[in-house]
């Protein structure tokens, strides 16, 4: 545990004087080996061979995917669909942001791209339309949580190849929750905006809906392409995630025609940066990981776990108790990396299905990403909504309290993950 105390110290030290999160991790992992006597080449060796993964490729083309369809009208032909399956409810345009991000999420696999596309169109027309500009930014970054849960879900693969669990079973074990995310969602928000007398859209045409659905349906058919192909073992998720591009180049480029050629390079520069981040992030993940394994780390926390109790229920609260803190304090990414060999062990030790227990982190983290003061979405909701952190961060307690309540709910009742994928083993 003295080496965990090391880690820790030197990581939040790092984080403290505003070194990226990355070069944090590096450096803490640094610190480590010095102690230990390892070579420093190590460090090399394991960042290398930890992102020199088939299965990790699918990160970058899943956000290449969402970047295509943000700049190819996709984004804005589900706006449309959503607008005409709810927008005539009382609180219409904040449902439609809800509607809008569930099928956003079955798309793009990034919570990140979820609230730049959506929260860019629909949080300048909530203003407009008399919304409160807090509410409409809490209800932008609430929902963009559903995009890491609803298949196909980047963190999932993350999880799924620093973990050895089956990312299909993981993106099977999402459907469920992501959908009682969503509609606890909708029901929050239509409360709050009866009472607040927020207005209704047009009223609902069902012609109006098919209309929508026929502009939409290459939008909405590429979800069942991915889920469908990787269900039915066509592609592997990998796969899946070329296929969204090349189907989002091909909608976006001779079906909307609202990107051109031209449009590429900006494209892949902006997925490059992004895929950059995200890479090294991982590659010095994975040497801390490592490191904490070599030094026993694990086997130690799940001692100190057990020795309090060994009854998984116990176990799994103390365990999303933890999550919750890290989840405000560190990004999603590296918490998700050097967290998964730590608290695995101990799950698995109690009996605990892999499978839920990603599941389950992949939400509890998800919500870390609404949770001041690092949460990512946060950030990009305020300067989208052009509102203070402290506003937004009062707006989300009500949205924050709903999304604990679903995380508890699960863990109360792991069948609602674990269903689908064991039907359809």
């Amino acid at each position: 545990m003295d080496m965990l105390i090391i880690f820790l110290a030197a990581l939040f030290g790092f984080l403290l004087i505003g070194v990226p999160v990355a070069f944090c991790l590096g450096l803490a992992a640094l610190v480590m080996m010095g102690i230990q006597n390892f070579g420093y080449d190590i460090l090399v060796q394991k960042m290398v061979g930890g992102i020199d993964s088939f299965p990790l490729l699918a990160v970058p083309f899943f956000m290449l995917a969402g970047e295509i369809m943000n700049s190819g009208g996709i984004a804005k032909r589900i706006i449309n669909l959503s607008n005409s399956l709810v927008g005539h409810i009382t609180g219409g345009l904040g449902l439609v942001n809800i509607v809008a991000s569930m099928f956003f999420g079955g798309i793009s696999g990034s919570s990140v791209a979820d609230t730049a596309a959506i929260g860019g169109l629909l949080i300048p027309a909530m203003k407009e339309d008399g919304y409160d500009a807090d509410f409409s930014a809490a209800v932008t970054a609430s929902s963009a949580t559903m995009g890491i849960v609803i298949p196909p879900s980047i963190p999932m693969i993350l999880f799924g190849l620093i973990g050895g669990t089956s990312v299909v079973r993981m993106f099977l074990g999402g459907i469920i929750p992501g959908i009682l995310i969503g509609f606890s969602l909708l029901a929050l928000t239509y409360i709050i905006s009866k009472k607040r007398n927020y207005p209704k859209g047009d009223k609902f045409s069902i012609t109006r809906v098919f209309k929508a659905l026929k502009e939409s349906i290459w939008a909405v058919f590429l979800p069942v392409i991915i889920i469908g192909g990787i269900i039915s073992g066509y592609f592997t998720p990998t796969e899946a995630a070329v296929v969204s591009v090349v189907y989002a180049l091909i909608v976006s480029l001779f079906i909307y025609k609202e990107m051109c050629i031209k449009d590429l390079p900006r494209i892949l520069i902006d997925t490059g940066k992004t895929t950059g981040i995200v890479m090294l992030v991982a590659g010095t993940a994975m040497v801390v990981a490592w490191l904490l394994t070599v030094v026993r780390i694990p086997q130690s926390i799940a001692a100190t776990i057990l020795s309090i109790s060994d009854n998984p229920l116990i176990v799994l609260l103390i365990i999303n108790f933890f999550l919750l803190l890290v989840g405000s304090v560190m990004d999603l990414t590296p918490a998700l990396l050097i967290l998964t060999p730590v608290l695995l062990p101990v799950a698995t030790a109690v009996g605990i299905d892999p499978v839920f227990f990603g599941v389950m982190m992949v939400i509890n983290l998800g919500i870390g990403l609404v949770t001041p003061p690092v949460g990512t979405i946060l950030y990009i909701s305020c300067g989208i909504a052009k509102i203070s952190l402290e506003r937004i961060t009062k707006a989300m307690l009500p949205f924050l309290a709903t999304q604990v309540a679903i995380l508890l709910l699960i863990i109360l009742f792991p069948q609602l993950v674990l269903w689908i994928p064991n039907a359809l083993r």
